[in-house]
């Protein structure tokens, strides 16, 4: 991610650029399912897992009010498309909630972290 260092603030991280995958899912325990295997196949190196989150929207005429779960996954921009094909093909929903959300800055070794967690095995170490 451009202007990122290392965590001495002397040296820019790479030019990889991070995404938030931000995903509503109706049972913690679909949550946990999704996360678990996005994380086992570096496709998210962090999910972070909200419940008691309460959606209102309109579906097929009428409004509805739903209990959801939400999760943050995080993971680089380059893996964005893969994770979200991956997340679609876990849920329980026709149509699912999975939005890109940019991540403009962060904590620099937070950042070489989730790289190295990331995508194929034996990329960088971990930070």
């Amino acid at each position: 991610m451009r202007g990122n260092s290392d965590a001495t603030g002397t040296r820019p991280v790479s030019d990889e650029r991070f995404v938030s995958l931000y995903v509503t899912v109706p049972a913690l325990a679909e949550a946990e399912r999704i996360g678990t295997a996005l994380v086992e196949e570096r496709l998210a190196a962090c999910v972070n897992i909200v419940p008691g989150v309460v959606s209102l929207y309109s579906w097929e005429g009428a409004l509805q009010r739903d209990d959801e779960v939400l999760l943050f996954a995080k993971t680089p921009a380059s893996l964005a498309v893969a994770a979200r094909e991956r997340i679609v093909a876990l849920h329980g929903h026709d149509v699912p909630c999975v939005l890109t959300l940019p991540i403009e800055d962060g904590h620099p070794a937070y950042l070489a972290w989730l790289a190295s967690r990331t995508g194929p095995e034996g990329g960088a170490p971990n930070a």
